[in-house]
């Protein structure tokens, strides 16, 4: 099907949901979870993945296994697109957009310290991230409380030292052009702002 748009149905299907996260309440709205919720998100997911690759449309239980908190569902529908390091999902606050690196291995991070460290890669991922904030993004991620030992404590990039992963999102809420067509380009746009931190990642950083 093609996408025409995230109904506003979906907010408030997360919303309701929020308030009553039981086995009860899905059940009897799970026709709304699947036709107002997953079916535009996949439409959506499969126009984007010619530019942004293949990706993982979430699973919409919780893994409760390990967690105090056993409610059942979660609370918004995620998308991953693995191979560009995109992702966005719809909740009852809206829309979220976000791109980066969330996980990080111990070689990946000593990666990342020695590139924000370098004479030549850390200038230039200043100049990403400062970029990317003032295109109204915000830079968040893992982060230690102290600049990691081995590198100077005054360090004029002890801010960026001190991340083990790095992302860069922003929170869109209900804009106009959700609900329509103009949502996959007005997704792809802020994804593209959002590149440089992820180009300098992917060079000197990579994957494992």
């Amino acid at each position: 099907m093609p996408f025409e748009g995230i109904p506003l149905a979906a907010l408030d299907f997360y919303e309701d949901l929020e308030a009553d996260n039981s086995k009860a309440f899905w059940q009897a709205h799970r026709e709304v979870y699947e036709d107002r919720v997953k079916a535009p998100m996949k439409a959506l997911a499969d126009e984007l993945a010619p530019k942004f690759g293949e990706y993982k449309l979430f699973r919409p239980y919780r893994d409760v296994r390990f967690s105090k908190d056993k409610t059942p569902y979660k609370t918004h529908q995620g998308i991953w697109f693995g191979e560009t390091s995109r992702y966005l999902h719809v909740s009852g606050a809206g829309l979220f957009l976000a791109a980066g690196y969330w996980s990080t291995s111990p070689a990946q991070v000593a990666r990342l310290r020695r590139g924000v460290d370098d004479d030549i890669a850390g200038p230039l991922l200043r100049k990403a991230v400062d970029g990317v904030r003032r295109r109204g993004y915000e830079i968040g991620g893992e982060q230690l409380t102290r600049v990691p030992s081995g590198f100077d404590k005054e360090h004029e990039r002890a801010d960026l030292l001190r991340h083990k992963t790095l992302v860069a999102s922003r929170e869109l809420q209900a804009p106009d052009w959700l609900t329509t067509p103009q949502a996959r380009p007005e997704i792809a746009k802020r994804w593209r702002a959002m590149g440089p931190v992820v180009d300098w990642l992917e060079t000197h950083v990579g994957r494992d």
